[in-house]
């Protein structure tokens, strides 16, 4: 204790301590710091940034070797990158889009790729309009008050899919798209809670889109600059390879170490890591058990993030964006997006092993990854040069002691329903920020800035200076980069299901028998 009472002496007394130095503890520093609070961030690596990072070299200027991309509806994330004169760019998409299937090729445009079988087509319109519809009933903030929520949260994805699609088409499509939007497997995470992830980024078409959707556009010299730049304003309020270990609220204020045995006393803390990751730290008092309980059932999502760079970009000489669309379960590569600079200068090829593909793939050398995934690349382009990259680039998020993964953290089954509603929840003097708590955009840039904001204004609350009725603010659009309204066709809106299809043949078939029935009847009984 003494040494604790020698640190407040040596000025270690705080209003708040923020407990990581990511997009979601830095929007909340930065907030607090606006209105006049005395704060610190305690950053357990040493760069701030979190789940983004930048790395730069000489061999590819900047890159995004994790979250980097944003997009209309995000206007919290593009807002603040704007206060910190960051600028975006649309990320290409002008050519061609291609699908892999079965080893052959489909160029297409737009969001997703075209379907020619027409049972297969009722499949797929009656999958993307059932999770939209099936969203509605969720509360963006309050998933589990959902009418089914308990029928839903004991269901995996998984099992919603097959009980949803017909076709083995539809069904494998769904399963890769869970995997792209969430970075785990159908049978792994609850529907509720996928159907509420996709339903708080805008629906189907808009999570998954990069025009007028999620991945539409990137920063400037790098999403890792957002974090980067608050740090520059806080100065010295921001100490990096601070790792918390410890945490006491059984006091008057707030105790805080880390493991470096740095002693801070402060008045609030806001907690913005991932929430698995607050099993690192002891706390007194223990943590309430629905707290404790929902923390050791969140895991990470799983990724390896590949950029593969090239002389030039080869795949535009066919009329290809770079954007590829892979149904193969013995490449590692998932999907992928053109990561070539705007100015069109290095260009590169971003490529996702997702999921079980991410815990296979981890094993094998990196040189190896690579030489696969230029296989890959030279099979589904058509063209050898993608066997000659000049560098490549790449980030294995599962074994970053410090996130446990990416993009963010899924609710398995019925974890949702029983424990989900304490994960916002204040804990005495300590309050909750992170994606995961965010109620837009969750898992994604925006979700952070959503989070730490709303947690910052929690305390401000706390402290006086913010009315209750001002903790939830809502964005109004952004002007920059402004939302397009999503609106699904008439006959989007209003096709049959394969099933549907099936009653009406089954129905019609019967009238057709009743109506033959009928008329031999009547001709048996002329005389």
């Amino acid at each position: 204790m003494a040494s604790r009472e020698k640190a407040s002496i040596a000025g270690h007394m705080f209003d708040v301590v923020v407990i990581g130095g990511g997009i979601s503890g830095l929007s909340a520093a930065k907030l607090l710091a606006d209105h006049g609070v005395n704060v610190l961030v305690l950053e357990a690596r040493d760069r701030v940034g979190g789940r983004t990072y930048t790395v730069r070299n000489e061999h590819v200027n900047y890159v995004d070797v994790g979250g980097a991309y944003v997009g209309p509806t995000q206007n919290r994330i593009l807002r603040l990158s704007k206060e910190l004169s960051l600028k975006t760019y649309k990320v290409n998409i002008s050519e061609r889009l291609v699908q892999y299937v079965k080893g052959k090729i489909y160029p297409f445009r737009g969001a997703f790729p075209p379907v020619w079988n027409p049972i297969a087509y009722l499949d797929y319109n009656n999958l993307w309009r059932t999770m939209d519809n099936m969203g509605k009933e969720i509360q963006a903030d309050a998933p589990w008050e959902a009418p089914h929520a308990d029928e839903w949260d004991r269901m995996t994805m998984k099992d919603l899919i097959d009980k949803i699609c017909w076709t083995k088409t539809a069904r494998q499509f769904a399963y890769l798209f869970v995997n792209i939007n969430v970075t785990s497997e159908p049978h792994e995470v609850s529907a509720l809670w996928f159907l509420w992830y996709v339903k708080q980024c805008g629906g189907t078409t808009r999570i998954f889109s990069v025009t007028n959707g999620g991945q539409e556009r990137k920063f400037v010299g790098g999403s890792g600059q957002v974090s980067e730049k608050i740090m520059e304003l806080l100065g010295d309020q921001v100490k990096l390879s601070q790792p918390v270990s410890y945490v006491d609220q059984s006091g008057d204020n707030v105790i805080v170490e880390t493991l470096n045995h740095e002693v801070y006393e402060c008045k609030y803390v806001i907690s913005a890591i991932p929430p698995a990751l607050t099993s690192k730290i002891h706390f007194k008092p223990e943590l309430p058990p629905e707290r404790n309980q929902l923390i050791q059932r969140l895991p990470m999502g799983s990724i390896i993030k590949c950029m593969m760079y090239y002389k030039e970009a080869f795949w535009k000489k066919k009329d290809f964006c770079g954007c590829m669309i892979i149904e193969d379960d013995e490449a590692p590569i998932s999907i992928t997006l053109d990561d070539t600079k705007p100015d069109g200068s290095l260009p590169a090829i971003m490529g996702f092993i997702l999921a079980r593909k991410a815990h296979r793939f981890a094993k094998e050398p990196k040189e190896t990854r690579k030489k696969k995934i230029c296989e890959l690349y030279a099979k589904v382009l058509g063209s050898p040069e993608a066997l000659q990259p000049v560098h490549y680039e790449e980030k294995n998020w599962c074994e970053e002691q410090y996130s446990g993964g990416c993009y963010t953290a899924y609710f398995p089954p019925g974890i949702m329903t029983q424990y989900g509603r304490v994960i916002r929840q204040p804990v005495g003097k300590i309050y909750f920020a992170g994606t995961e708590t965010a109620t837009q955009w969750s898992g994604y840039m925006e979700g952070a800035v959503e989070a730490g904001e709303r947690a910052a204004r929690e305390v401000l609350n706390a402290l006086g200076k913010v009315a209750k009725k001002d903790i939830w603010v809502q964005e109004p659009d952004s002007k920059d980069v402004p939302p397009v309204e999503i609106i699904h066709s008439f006959w989007e809106r209003n096709l049959p299901s394969v099933t549907g299809v099936l009653k009406i043949i089954g129905f019609t078939t019967s009238i057709t028998a009743l109506w033959i029935v009928l008329c031999k009847c009547k001709q048996l009984r002329r005389p």
